[in-house]
């Protein structure tokens, strides 16, 4: 049987272009059908080669693949032990999952202000807002530029705080030399189809610890085991269970994990493709005194899940939401990356955060615009955003 994949290079001059988009190939397919005609299709021998890979890809010791990022979110602030009237603080640019799985098990999120450079959360503000409640800190890699982690693992060091690095947009990028996923207690990673690689849904923890690692497997599949070595009963059969914390089934899939094995061997060629992209933005944005261009500091390569503009509206007579439409007429998929995290209503009317709490944040906020950036793209597709972009802060130039 032959699959047929899209030649993007056949599709018209004015075809939408989104803000991502996953690639998948003639490979990535044949791997899930391969799964599909086997023995196995859940929870079979793909996931753990999946799990290996990931952890050997990121120089980890472990690797738990879930059902979802945000249920990887939740799993590892489980296994960090996070209980009600716990504080958790994380960034307050990011989607909601990244403060949802602290609220999940009853306790508080807590926001620290961003760098207004890198978009993360500033070390200082991480600092300012620990407190004796604080369990952990879940710092966000935005866009794919990791976060400040040696200054936040000094901080977390000092205070006996696990940090979470929720690292869903930066699978392929270092930090000073180091993959991410080898310096949290726990890595947090996405498959969605927006992200470097994908397995439709899919998220995966990555830990060095072996305790960690076994509260993972525990609260993925209900809160189960039947490992000897964790069971109170060492007597009874080989049918025998129990069930030790109120989990959830958060398993994954061999058919999802066929496609992530494909995929993973891929994320270098994506990663680089993403960053050359990148690159064709920076020099096409640089020097146009209406647009704020994304920070990469010397230290670090980003791998780019996201290219995100800002715009100085102050110097422009449009605003965003008429720069959006504008852009979007063109058939162009630009999005903003993210409503701050704070300022939703369930956030504002459950905890109490409200306008005004994270001035960096909210200021990003009303600047940014997030346009088209994914490997598959064209360089025709690449020329087409930087052209309509152009050509609309021309018109509006004061």
């Amino acid at each position: 049987m032959t699959y047929t994949i899209i030649d993007r290079n056949r599709l018209s001059e004015d075809h939408f272009i989104p803000y991502a988009s996953q690639w998948l190939e003639a490979d990535d397919i044949q791997a899930v059908v391969d799964v599909l005609e086997s023995s196995w299709i859940t929870q079979g021998p793909k996931v753990s080669e999946f799990e290996s890979k990931v952890a050997e890809h990121c120089g980890a010791r472990y690797a738990v693949a879930v059902a979802t990022g945000t249920a990887a979110l939740h799993c590892a602030a489980f296994a960090a032990g996070v209980e009600p009237g716990d504080e958790v603080i994380t960034s307050p640019i990011t989607f909601v999952a990244s403060a949802n799985c602290v609220a999940y098990l009853g306790a508080r999120p807590i926001f620290a202000d961003i760098d207004p450079d890198t978009l993360n959360c500033d070390p200082n503000e991480i600092e300012k807002n620990i407190s004796p409640r604080t369990k952990a800190i879940i710092p966000v890699d935005f866009s794919g530029h990791p976060a400040e982690m040696d200054e936040i693992m000094s901080i977390s060091q000092e205070h006996g705080l696990t940090v979470i690095s929720d690292a869903a947009h930066s699978l392929g990028a270092e930090y000073r030399g180091k993959t991410v996923g080898a310096i949290a207690d726990m890595t947090v990673l996405s498959f969605h189809p927006v992200k470097h690689i994908t397995t439709g849904e899919g998220g995966m923890i990555i830990t060095d610890n072996p305790d960690l690692y076994e509260r993972l497997l525990l609260f993925r599949t209900h809160g189960i085991t039947n490992r000897l070595e964790m069971l109170s009963n060492k007597k009874s059969g080989g049918w025998y269970y129990e069930m030790q914390a109120l989990g959830y089934n958060y398993r994954i899939t061999d058919i999802q994990c066929a496609l992530g094995i494909s995929q993973l061997a891929k994320l270098d060629r994506f990663v680089s493709r993403r960053r050359e992209i990148a690159h064709h933005y920076d020099q096409a944005f640089s020097g146009i005194p209406e647009v704020i261009l994304p920070v990469e500091r010397p230290y670090v390569k980003s791998s780019y899940h996201l290219y995100v503009l800002q715009f100085d509206f102050r110097l422009l007579s449009t605003d965003r939401t008429e720069l959006f439409d504008k852009l979007r007429a063109r058939n162009l998929g630009v999005h903003v990356h993210y409503i701050p995290a704070h300022l939703q209503p369930y956030y504002k009317n459950k905890f109490g955060y409200q306008y005004g709490d994270y001035p960096h944040a909210e200021r990003y906020y009303d600047r940014c615009l997030t346009i088209p950036l994914y490997p598959r793209m064209t360089d025709m597709d690449v020329q087409r955003v930087i052209d309509s972009i152009c050509e609309e802060i021309d018109s509006a130039r004061l």
